[in-house]
């Protein structure tokens, strides 16, 4: 029983389960009207900032993680979901990994409301993906004595950089998402710990947490003051 309990735990089932939900909506939107178009992306939740701002419907910085426009859209990000995501939960832990992925999503759901075009339609998991990647980041600077961790953190670090190049030069890309995403999945990272590879100063934990705190205050104001 301890065994099989063990092997459970083990399993990335929230990674597998994130996986599951974006292709279970993809198959509803494409059944009711097709994953690009407009009214069908308003209805399932994208996010579109007047509806956000101006009728209050901020639970679309959540649905919006959900809901991809086109084929190659949800399946380039949920190939990538995949094989970050096994790295994260298995680093992390399962729960630790859910709070970083909706944070990092949510923050850049923010982020992209702030600077994007206003009248633009924003969806996908991007966000929260890019916050996977801050995550290896933060685990470079705090575990950069371990080889591993430390050659992760910089190819993963190479990867990131050229693909905010490639999405500043790319038409159609959130870039806004992609950075809040980074941004927040590297400061989360101190704040939910690691303790399956070691302690993280406590310092760091607290400086990472009231900034993480104190940006969502303040996109939120910013964006409540428009």
């Amino acid at each position: 029983m301890q065994q099989k309990l063990r092997r459970w735990n083990q399993y990335p089932y929230m990674t597998i389960g994130l996986i599951i939900i974006n292709f279970i909506v993809f198959g509803l939107m494409t059944i009711s009207g097709g994953t690009e178009n407009t009214q069908n992306l308003l209805k399932f939740g994208a996010i579109f900032k007047p509806l956000v701002l101006q009728n209050g419907e901020w639970w679309r910085l959540i649905s919006a993680m959900f809901i991809h426009i086109g084929i190659t859209h949800i399946v380039l990000n949920m190939v990538t979901l995949y094989f970050i995501g096994l790295q994260i939960e298995k680093l992390f832990g399962h729960f630790r990994f859910l709070i970083i992925y909706f944070v990092a999503g949510i923050f850049g759901n923010l982020v992209s409301l702030l600077f994007g075009n206003p009248l633009a339609l924003s969806a996908g998991a991007s966000g929260a993906i890019f916050g996977l990647f801050g995550v290896w980041l933060m685990l470079g600077e705090s575990f950069r004595q371990n080889p591993y961790i430390r050659s992760m953190a910089r190819q993963l670090g190479l990867f990131v950089i050229l693909a905010l190049v490639s999405s500043l030069m790319e038409s159609g890309i959130d870039v806004y998402a992609h950075v809040g995403g980074i941004l927040a999945g590297f400061l989360v990272g101190y704040l939910v710990g690691v303790p399956k590879i070691g302690k993280v100063d406590t310092a760091k934990r607290i400086i990472a947490s009231v900034t993480l705190v104190a940006l969502f205050g303040v996109a939120i104001w910013i964006l409540l003051t428009q």
